[in-house]
């Protein structure tokens, strides 16, 4: 197993009622600049934990819940959709996503970021889905020791972040560092884009 993606056995973890005060839905929402969320794709989705948390605080109509391990989407299968029928499972490959163009009003990542081995392929992708005017976030760990997350090694910086959103076409690129664990960088589609 590639030693910077998630461990799917340790897949409990990723329900820990901890992550909603270290990374509060609230605190993202009041970063973005959007009103109204029809349709929102969560990559790197685990159990869909965030998903949930998202469905709740924006109200979408559908929220894609992606993950390229199918240990992954079984769980959210068995434990997820008969509850919350509005969050489908979709298996994406490492670099594209099943969806088609212009579909999502939102799409995020959290503790995601770190993982990959090729980020602007991913964000290339979340371009693609995007609407005109939609907007992406990305949370991921401070690149600081902690007790928890990943090796720091591994973790990114959030103006490496930025830079990979403006090299994909994201305009308007903003990092937040106000969390004390992780750092958030939001962008923006173009209303204009071709």
């Amino acid at each position: 197993m590639n030693e910077k993606k998630f461990d799917p056995k340790k897949l409990q973890k990723l329900n820990d009622p901890q992550r909603l005060m270290d990374i509060p839905p609230d605190y993202i929402q009041s970063k973005l600049d959007m009103d109204k969320s029809e349709v929102l794709v969560e990559i790197g989705a685990g159990t869909a934990f965030f998903s949930i948390a998202f469905l709740q605080q924006f109200k979408p109509s559908v929220v894609y819940a992606c993950d390229l391990n199918e240990t992954m989407i079984n769980w959210i299968k068995a434990n997820v959709t008969q509850k919350y029928r509005n969050i489908i499972p979709v298996k994406n490959e490492e670099n594209s996503v099943p969806l088609d163009d212009g579909i999502a009003d939102l799409v995020f990542m959290i503790t995601l970021h770190h993982e990959l081995d090729n980020p602007s392929l991913i964000l290339d992708e979340s371009y693609r889905i995007l609407k005109p005017g939609g907007e992406i976030f990305i949370v991921d760990w401070k690149k600081e020791d902690m007790p928890q997350g990943p090796p720091v090694s591994i973790r990114c910086i959030p103006q490496q972040v930025k830079e990979q959103l403006i090299k994909s076409g994201f305009s308007g690129v903003s990092i937040f560092n106000e969390l004390p664990k992780h750092f958030l960088v939001v962008g923006k589609k173009s209303l204009s884009c071709t």
